[in-house]
């Protein structure tokens, strides 16, 4: 009884001692603000990393599931031990950190190394990698701990006010251990906003950008159609990001269980959704709900296109209209919700969902135009791209605002610690629960084995996946 006594009055001082430390949350924010001043010691990130993905490989896999690996390369520009301190993003769906560290490349030609320099009409020896390495995954430290040089006293001063670097004396020439594996994952005293009215709103945005993307599949507001194509042969995007294509490093994943070359995990993910829609993977792609509930036809000659796509919107004499659907194809509330944004950004109906949406994110550009069209005035292909172009900017900025701000820290809260925080007072309830209530909803099996829970008008659930990863792989950009 007494060393059980003692072991629990040891326990209370360690939660105490822990909560009065800064939060990993926290210092995560400290590094990414100061991140000018603090350079990563990239090798011994490498060598202390766990993959928690597949390890993916540059390439495609041909009918006989041969590796056919691209004409062209990457090269460091750089080969320093010290890389800039990179930056830092909550996971939407999981309680995953990942901190993203860019370096530069160039592109060579694979088999003599012979450099690339331009490609249509850009100079491009000196392009942006990117990589990322999971800080915390579903909740648990990934990386114990980095070791950084810090070239401020302000910054040095403040990481050791905040208890994280031990040392008295600032050097700018010596390195620092920055351990992460003490810290409290989220702040003792953390408070999380409501999150009434989030879902329609993001999902709002989805639906609109879903359409814009599908919209400029294949346009530019830069480039001309002749350039993208030079720019794609070379792997390179639209926004000059090198865009290899890869592929699973294991074709056969069972198999690769089986060797022990891959090893499986639980990991947890956290939705939000309304008591009509569980969450926005419900939503469908614009170009698959094209299909499903519209007609796209030519105006002059009263031809149906079959299966058409949003990009062909550009060509003349194009039209929409509603599709007679089947007495036997279910309509339900994604179909309610999609028919609205979709009627309105077609003309086919005004309740002002688009304007609105478009408003509030500051693309107003585009509101314009579509008034333009929808009083049957022309609007010029280039200009109507352009606004395409910076409205969807805009709505995907906007979208991360409200995850940043809202949804990553409370899924983050939420898979760190296994509970909703106190301001949000809901009963645990099972799908079947849930779905009794709420008969609209729609369940994906891994759904249906969740845990739910009612917050105002929204539900946040929070069901287990199976995801696989690489293991012992060595960790480093592939060039």
């Amino acid at each position: 009884m007494k060393n059980q006594a003692a072991k629990n009055k040891f326990d209370r001082m360690e939660n105490l001692e822990l909560n009065q430390k800064i939060s990993l949350l926290e210092l995560l924010k400290i590094l990414e603000e100061n991140r000018q001043n603090i350079i990563v010691n990239i090798k011994h990130l490498q060598e202390n990393y766990q993959r928690k993905s597949i390890r993916r490989i540059r390439g495609l896999r041909d009918d006989n599931n041969n590796l056919i690996t691209p004409w062209l390369r990457t090269e460091y520009r750089d080969d320093d031990e010290y890389v800039g301190m990179g930056s830092f993003l909550l996971n939407r769906n999981t309680a995953t950190i990942n901190m993203l560290i860019t370096r530069k490349v160039r592109l060579v030609k694979a088999e003599d190394k012979t450099p690339i320099l331009e490609v249509a009409g850009l100079l491009v020896n000196d392009l942006n990698c990117f990589k990322n390495y999971t800080i915390v995954s579903d909740g648990k430290i990934n990386i114990k701990s980095l070791q950084v040089k810090i070239s401020s006293k302000k910054t040095f001063d403040l990481l050791k006010e905040k208890g994280v670097v031990a040392d008295r004396e600032f050097d700018f020439r010596r390195e620092y251990t920055i351990r992460l594996d003490n810290l409290p994952l989220v702040p003792f005293d953390g408070h999380y906003t409501s999150i009434d009215g989030v879902f329609y709103q993001l999902a709002k945005i989805k639906v609109l950008s879903s359409i814009i993307s599908a919209y400029l599949k294949d346009q530019s507001d830069v480039f001309l159609s002749e350039q993208l194509d030079e720019l794609k042969n070379y792997y390179l995007s639209k926004n000059i990001y090198i865009n290899f294509p890869t592929t699973n490093e294991y074709s056969d994943i069972q198999e690769a269980l089986a060797q022990g070359k891959v090893e499986a995990r639980v990991s947890y993910k956290i939705d939000i959704g309304s008591q009509d829609i569980l969450n926005l993977n419900k939503l469908h792609s614009a170009n698959k709900f094209l299909n499903r509930m519209y007609q796209v036809y030519d105006k002059k000659t009263g031809e149906i296109i079959s299966n058409p796509k949003f990009e062909i919107a550009f060509h003349e004499n194009i039209a929409f209209r509603h599709k007679q659907l089947s007495s036997r194809m279910k309509i339900t509330r994604v179909d309610e919700f999609m028919k609205q944004i979709f009627d309105d950004f077609l003309g086919l109906n005004n309740n002002g969902i688009v304007a609105d949406t478009l408003t509030q994110v500051g693309a107003d550009s585009l509101v314009r135009l579509l008034q333009e069209q929808r009083h049957g005035n022309t609007v010029s292909k280039e200009e109507m791209v352009t606004a395409l172009f910076a409205a969807n900017n805009k709505l995907k900025e906007f979208a991360s605002k409200i995850y940043r701000d809202k949804v990553s820290p409370l899924v983050f809260y939420i898979g760190s610690t296994g509970l909703l925080p106190r301001e949000m007072n809901a009963k645990a309830m099972t799908a079947q629960e849930v779905a009794a209530q709420y008969p609209h909803l729609q369940f994906s099996r891994d759904e249906e084995e969740g845990t739910f829970f009612v917050v105002g008008n929204s539900i946040i659930s929070v069901y287990k996946q199976i995801e696989y990863y690489s293991k012992n792989v060595p960790v480093t950009v592939e060039t």
